[in-house]
């Protein structure tokens, strides 16, 4: 993805070495930044934000705070880089890219894979889940921006959990992170915590609370009501998976029986060996669908079938909102 932070710093108006760090005076050109930032109008505001996922509140709050990490960002730009006149200098993240000459895996045969780790049962489901995201935010007329966070949350045996989310980002380690933290939008240190929230005892037999199951025929059921659909087709197959990993990390039983359904799913289509966000090796299926709805990678362990994340890219250029097809909607990368 894009650096924005690094483009800041190569945009410095006080080195560290320069001649008027600390009480220095300020240069003809800095007092007129300085002057239009304190007492210039802010021009009104339009945003449109990215509709959330089926009953997804929280995506919701979380894009409607990257509109406004939007806002201070642009004006930081402005400042740093010369007014509205300079070029767009904070891109949309960039996408996954497939392995050059990598083999394409079908689907079909990854079954064999995930079977194969089920009847070891080596990994066992477990209640919570661990999860690092990216989504973007854009407005008509500043940069989109993204915001990455990692999301812990684990369950006791009361039935109560803890939920841990922090701004980071592991592609740039100890770097500051753009956080929608509070009522203003700021830089924060690297694994600074967001929230700690401890909730008491409560359950639930609706999915995605309760506990999936690990049969095929069953899992497509428990997907279906999840998403609330009658119809489970591949794009609600898709955003079932989204929200089934959002609150469980399945065992080898519960991954077997997904891959089974999703290599029944119609237009996931291999396209060969990725290494995702985390540095971790996959094996890459996209559907394209009709467009509508982006276009969507998902990213399976190769040795297990596991799913280890999904990406959803624009498929067409909005040059009013500032992404062009390829730019990355949204990310998911989960951990055991």
């Amino acid at each position: 993805m894009a650096d924005e932070l690094e483009l800041l710093r190569r945009a410095n108006p006080v080195p560290a070495d320069g001649p008027h760090f600390g009480d220095g005076p300020l240069d003809h050109g800095a007092e007129r930044q300085l002057e239009r930032l304190l007492h210039e109008a802010r021009p009104p505001r339009r945003v449109r934000l990215l509709p959330p996922l089926h009953g997804r509140t929280s995506r919701a709050r979380l894009l409607w705070g990257l509109a406004a990490t939007a806002v201070v960002l642009a004006t930081a730009l402005t400042v740093l880089l010369g007014g509205p006149s300079t070029p767009s200098a904070v891109a949309a993240p960039r996408p996954l890219t497939v392995r050059a000459h990598s083999t394409p895996v079908p689907l079909k045969e990854m079954v064999p894979l995930a079977a194969a780790a089920a009847a070891d049962d080596s990994a066992r489901l477990v209640k919570g889940t661990h999860v690092q995201s990216w989504s973007l935010g854009m407005s008509d007329d500043k940069p989109p921006v993204t915001l990455p966070e990692e999301r812990v949350v684990r369950w006791r045996a009361d039935d109560s959990h803890t939920e841990v989310v922090v701004a980071t980002d592991p592609s740039h380690p100890g770097r500051p992170v753009l956080t929608d933290e509070g009522d203003e939008p700021r830089l924060v240190e690297d694994g600074h915590a967001l929230s700690r929230t401890t909730y008491p005892p409560s359950w639930s037999d609706a999915p995605p609370e309760a506990r999936p199951p690990h049969t095929p025929a069953a899992l497509r059921a428990y997907l279906a009501e999840t998403v609330r659909t009658d119809s489970l087709r591949t794009p609600e197959l898709l955003e079932g998976v989204v929200e089934l990993l959002d609150h469980w990390t399945l065992g080898a039983r519960e991954s077997d029986a997904l891959v089974r359904l999703l290599a029944d799913a119609e237009g996931l289509r291999p396209v060969g060996q990725v290494t995702d966000r985390l540095g971790r090796p996959g094996q890459a299926y996209v559907y394209a669908g009709d467009g509508g709805g982006g276009r969507r990678m998902l990213i399976l362990d190769p040795r297990t079938g596991a799913v280890l994340g999904l990406e959803t890219t624009f498929t067409r250029d909005d040059p009013e909102y500032g992404v062009k097809a390829g730019d990355v909607m949204q990310y998911s990368a989960w951990m055991r």
